[in-house]
């Protein structure tokens, strides 16, 4: 069965998984960490070399005040509950987004927990975090010009932040919406995607593997025929089809 090698996912639905329950949406969020814990461990183990995750874009910050400071909290807690885990699963850790506007001491954990795991080869964790699809082309584009160099697809290319692994096989978006909402607008162009109804903390193993058997069901053609993915069988001279 043909297997991606990098999954992307938009881990949507915490706030109404809370809501159903009758619980503050950070609740949610906290089993979406636990879920994020589960996926890990799931796509090493089925040899995915690749994992991106959307885990808080730079649209986020225009959310209630108090569910993003328990955002903030709840990183915190996560880099010193799951990292080492992270360690000592081989897994690499890689934060990727706007540094700028966060403050010292979440700049600081971010930094010390890709440090901690910068040896490992198993696979790639790319948390998106202060991330926007539209923030990447334009820092891309802009690192170019003040280097003077050409700003072609190419160039771009190897500006964006994502240069550090191969593009996305799969893009999975979970809580039922469809649509990509600012996510790796540059690297997903030739992505398959894939919608689940799960809300993100029901996203267990089961859905993954739905999601991996739908994309092995898809055929990728990135501009060409089918014809020019599977030539026709040619006959030897003088023999005909039986």
């Amino acid at each position: 069965m043909a297997q991606p090698r990098h999954i992307a996912i938009v881990m949507d639905g915490n706030g109404r998984w809370a809501k159903r329950r009758f619980l503050p949406r950070v609740a949610g969020h906290k089993q979406g960490v636990d879920s994020l814990r589960r996926c890990v461990k799931a796509c090493a183990a089925r040899g995915i070399q690749v994992l991106t995750v959307f885990a808080f874009s730079s649209e986020n910050w225009n959310r209630p005040a108090d569910e993003v400071s328990g955002l903030m909290d709840l990183l915190a807690l996560a880099l010193g509950r799951e990292v080492p885990q992270l360690l000592a699963d081989g897994v690499r850790l890689h934060f990727v987004g706007e540094r700028k506007g966060l403050s010292d001491k979440v700049a600081a954990g971010l930094a010390q927990a890709e440090a901690t795991t910068a040896h490992n080869t198993r696979m790639v964790l790319n948390v998106c975090f202060n991330y926007g699809g539209r923030w990447d082309i334009a820092q891309a584009a802009a690192a170019l010009a003040a280097c003077g160099e050409a700003i072609t697809e190419q160039s771009l290319d190897r500006a964006m932040a994502l240069a550090h692994v191969p593009d996305p096989d799969l893009l999975i978006r979970t809580g039922g919406e469809q649509r990509i909402s600012n996510f790796l607008l540059w690297q997903c162009a030739y992505s398959e995607l894939y919608f689940s109804d799960h809300l993100w903390p029901d996203f267990d193993e089961a859905a993954l593997d739905e999601a991996i058997a739908a994309f092995a069901g898809r055929e990728r053609r990135f501009g060409q025929t089918s014809e020019q993915l599977t030539p026709a069988v040619t006959q030897p001279v003088g023999q005909t089809a039986g």
